[in-house]
């Protein structure tokens, strides 16, 4: 576990640094502006597929669930989505409906100070280790199809220790965390059984992917191969679902099951079945409407998750997890509003996320916890709860945050390093000396402790996007509020709990505060490790591998090539001990000797 630090408390923010009343004003106006306009174009009905729905209640009502659990253990359901942005749920504000969401998260405890990462692959490598990106080296951009990488093999995952302790442990979705070896598959990192995908995207229909031109494949795995059984256009999100179903009739409810549910949706590319998009029509934006689609589609997927664990006799002794694995990308349709910037970013839209938890054994239910949350938290917090152990020589970065979910107690938690990415590309005005010595803020990082956040280098995009900003051609930059960051600029100080929407910059009033957070980044930094990230390997394009993205590393050819490395040693070295031996037997014999007239 991560040492709590004793931090010395930090100045309050003061009554000057707050935002400027003129902001406050505009930013008013905008509400009212928003709340306007959802009035003017109303909420819509919303209705599902009656015939479906009415189905799937009569069968729960039918078949009611165990009333006792036999297992102590239970039953874990973490369900994540991909870039959903933090206002598009219902209880954010969204003119998106979704109701599974709304009902779940309001019966259960809103995670309102929740964190994760700002792209895929590290939200779901840190999810599934408890160790932050610098202690994996995955601390730079996200692991490529080409590139022969993955999650260390060296890390215990979550599902290998949930095994250890009697669980089954099931994934269905999106994999993210490389495969050029099949060591790296699911199946070899804890999981039982496997129904998803490899890549980061594909087509949610085909289950295609080209990363480049000519370099494309088929991306749908049952355990270690390809699902060919399974091309048959069927939308993944439903798809997905299914299988889940599938798995919960098939799994005995007084047995401990783990299941790892990570959607594709709602990722690129932007597909949806058509009945969805019936209740968006006034949704000028067509990546807003189609995204909005999607949402509806997932949200309803929940839904029949819900149900199926009521009905196959799970939902009673279940922790049921909800998150997104990184903020909302504007141009393909999400939203982060009211906070600035975009997945991709280390500002607030693009680490801080939807996250909820739903469960009958929760202590306080329909809450709001607001104490400081991270992705990695969930490692210990699980592991607890199946009544793991952790080895003590494993030096984690999440903590158990159990107890402040369900009895609302302070979070143990109070810094996050959201990352330190030493070769993503250099601020041109960073230095050491706008670090005071002590960092070089040139460096792409950011820290959070206590109330305060800290960003050096390239943070990335930092316009915030208003719902309004949504016309029929993408986000309207005439809408966008935007920042031309000041020549120079390569740090950045906020306080969080009194200005989460990251207006007004402390740095130059805070230097002391700066000098301490750039103290924490460099202590972090001593820990890190390498950085894991190679250059791409000609022999992953899927031509080469009967059309399927999959693993291309055979560990025959590492043994054939070593013995064959091993072979050329052996050759040169006896090559060399003959010609040691020739010279010794030359230099014995007699020599003519050479006469000078």
């Amino acid at each position: 576990m991560a040492p709590r630090d004793s931090a010395e408390p930090l100045p309050p923010l003061s009554p000057q640094a707050r935002v400027w009343p003129g902001k406050m004003v505009a930013m008013g106006a905008l509400a009212g502006f928003w709340v306007l306009s959802l009035i003017t174009y109303g909420y819509l009905c919303w209705g599902r597929d009656l015939e479906e729905e009415g189905s799937l209640r009569a069968q729960v009502e039918e078949r009611p669930e165990a009333g006792t659990a036999v297992t102590s253990q239970p039953h874990l359901i973490f369900i994540l989505a991909d870039d959903q942005g933090f206002r598009d749920v219902g209880y954010h504000g969204s003119e998106i409906k979704t109701p599974t969401l709304d009902k779940l998260a309001a019966e259960g405890v809103k995670l309102e100070n929740y964190y994760v990462q700002p792209i895929c692959t590290p939200s779901r490598s840190q999810f599934i280790t408890g160790k932050y990106q610098i202690h994996t080296g995955l601390q730079h951009s996200i692991i490529r199809p080409t590139q022969p990488n993955c999650l260390p093999l060296d890390n215990a995952t979550l599902p290998q220790k949930l095994k250890e302790v009697g669980y089954s442990t099931h994934m269905v979705g999106k994999w993210h965390l490389g495969f050029y070896r099949r060591d790296c598959m699911p199946t070899k990192r804890g999981f039982d059984t496997f129904f998803g995908s490899l890549l980061g995207s594909g087509d949610y229909y085909t289950h295609y992917k080209c990363d480049s031109p000519g370099v494309c494949g088929y991306d749908l795995y049952e355990n270690d191969n390809a699902a060919w059984d399974y091309d048959n256009g069927i939308y993944s999100t439903q798809m997905y679902t299914q299988r889940v179903q599938q798995i919960l009739a098939s799994h005995d409810p007084t047995k401990p099951l783990f299941l790892y549910v990570a959607y594709q949706a709602v990722h690129s590319p932007l597909q949806a079945p058509g009945r969805y998009f019936e209740h968006y029509r006034s949704i000028i934006n067509i990546n807003r409407r189609r995204y909005a689609a999607m949402l509806s589609c997932l949200d309803e997927a929940i839904h029949n998750v819900t149900l199926a664990l009521k009905r196959y006799g799970f939902y009673n002794n279940s922790i049921i997890i909800y998150s997104s694995d990184n903020g909302g990308q504007p141009t393909a349709g999400g939203s982060n509003w009211p906070l600035r910037g975009s997945k991709g970013t280390y500002w607030e839209g693009g680490i801080r996320a939807v996250g909820f938890v739903h469960s009958p054994l929760l202590k306080n239910k329909g809450t709001v916890c607001k104490e400081l949350v991270h992705i990695t938290d969930w490692y210990p917090t699980l592991i607890s709860l199946a009544e793991g152990q952790i080895d003590e020589d494993i030096q984690l970065d999440g903590y158990d945050i159990w107890e402040t979910i369900s009895e609302g107690l302070r979070s143990p938690r109070v810094d996050i390093l959201h990352n330190i990415d030493p070769i993503y590309t250099k601020a041109k005005n960073g230095s050491w000396a706008a670090g005071y010595g002590i960092w070089n803020t040139a460096i792409q990082s950011a820290i959070r402790v206590q109330h305060w956040k800290l960003l050096t280098g390239n943070p990335g995009y930092s316009d915030w996007v208003p719902p309004q900003a949504f016309s029929n051609l993408g986000p309207n930059r005439w809408h966008n509020e935007r920042i031309t960051l000041s020549t120079g600029k390569s740090i950045w100080l906020f306080n969080i709990t009194a200005d989460p929407y990251e207006r007004v910059d402390l740095s130059s009033r805070y230097p002391g505060i700066v000098k301490k957070l750039l103290r924490r980044l460099s202590q972090f930094n001593k820990t890190a490790v390498p950085v894991r990230y190679p250059p791409k390997d000609p022999r992953s394009n899927p031509r080469l591998n009967g059309g399927v993205w999959g693993p291309w590393y055979k560990e025959e050819n590492k043994k054939k090539k070593t013995n064959k490395t091993k072979a050329k040693k052996l050759q040169k070295k006896s090559k060399a001990r003959t010609r040691k031996q020739r010279a010794a037997r030359s230099s014995t014999k007699c020599h003519p000797r050479v006469t000078t007239g």
